[in-house]
């Protein structure tokens, strides 16, 4: 996840969220019909039912409220204000699937979010309210979790992966679409435009974010299905290291001290909150 949001900043000069949307999704809905194709039937009738469409939209709007932003913050503190989404599962986990959260579960979830307060600095000249909408979209993040859960025990992480690429292809049309409405160009489809426009390196670049998006897809798909949501989001936060490290590499960030203050605080709730889980 870290190394795709990475590959997202990095592109936001070349390619539109529109185009990264729309032809990332379609190629990675031809590999999922390819692998469904080898599986059992109904992949794609599960798809599209009540709960896996519920759920592709929450992380659609999770994906379009991070990437609208993610050019103009460092990749740092997107991570950081993002995750807080697994304190949110926790919360949401107690109260719709009424799953038990111990005195110490909560203590984790309040260090969590004092963290988030550090890192956002309400109240002072350097608080950006920028920042709310990673959190928004780690609201959306935990929402589908908890979706997860609840409501898609008995669907295959294929069909939940098929779902939300049908979703995020919808999005692709729709942003493209307003994106060429608004601009100057005369002549000519929105689609055409845009295909003609990526060259041989944004082609490239948009394999490899199909492949990734496979991978996550499945993956996030299986793990939230078998597992209690609180346990498998205490392994996401591993995203901050990474995401920090990409910023620093790829874009010679330096996270300031309250940005790491507020991680630590934030990933250190993770981790509590995953002894609470594993402890009981």
């Amino acid at each position: 996840m870290a190394s795709q949001d990475a590959l997202i900043k990095y592109t936001t000069t070349d390619l539109s969220l529109g185009q990264v949307f729309l032809l990332r999704s379609a190629l990675v809905l031809m590999a999922l019909h390819v692998i469904a194709r080898g599986g059992r039937r109904g992949q794609w009738r599960d798809a599209v039912l009540l709960w896996p469409l519920a759920r592709a939209l929450s992380l659609t709007l999770m994906y379009v409220l991070l990437y609208s932003v993610i050019s103009l913050m460092s990749l740092a503190t997107l991570a950081a204000a993002f995750y807080t989404g697994p304190l949110f599962i926790v919360l949401l986990s107690a109260i719709f699937l009424k799953e038990p959260v111990s005195p110490a579960g909560w203590g984790a979830v309040i260090f969590g979010f004092l963290g988030v307060l550090v890192l956002l600095k309400p109240g002072s000249n350097a608080f950006a309210p920028l920042v709310l909408v990673p959190i928004l979209s780690g609201f959306c993040y935990a929402v589908a979790a908890v979706l997860t859960r609840a409501n898609c025990q008995k669907t295959s992480p294929l069909s939940m992966a098929l779902a939300l690429n049908l979703c995020l292809l919808a999005a692709g049309i729709i942003i493209t679409a307003l994106d060429y409405r608004q601009s100057d160009l005369s002549g000519g489809s929105f689609l055409s435009h845009y295909l003609s426009s990526l060259g041989a390196q944004g082609w490239i670049l948009i394999f490899v974010l199909a492949a990734l998006m496979v991978g996550i897809g499945l993956g996030l798909a299986a793990a939230y299905r078998v597992a209690p949501p609180a346990v498998i989001a205490s392994f996401d936060y591993s995203y901050l290291i990474f995401a920090t490290l990409f910023g620093i590499l790829l874009f010679s960030e330096r996270p300031e001290l309250s940005t790491l203050v507020g991680m630590g605080m934030i990933a250190g709730a993770g981790l509590l909150s995953y002894r609470a889980n594993t402890a009981r």
